[in-house]
């Protein structure tokens, strides 16, 4: 009898010790994800690159 009261004993006291037991130092906390939208480019610039690229190919071919 004295056994059967010392494993009750035993198995009530594990079961409490592990019960919500954990390191408050080990609790990592991630900042929060911030998406910041870009500024969207004018839509002169697209077409800006070319235009030069053709000038330049005008004032090549009327060089010659």
């Amino acid at each position: 009898m004295k056994k059967l009261a010392l494993a009750a004993a035993l198995s009530a006291a594990a079961s409490t010790a592990f019960a919500g037991s954990y390191a408050k130092d080990d609790v990592i906390i991630e900042a929060p994800v911030i998406v910041e939208e870009t500024a969207q480019a004018s839509s002169s610039a697209g077409i800006l690159v070319p235009l030069i690229l053709l000038a330049l190919v005008v004032a090549v071919a009327s060089a010659d």
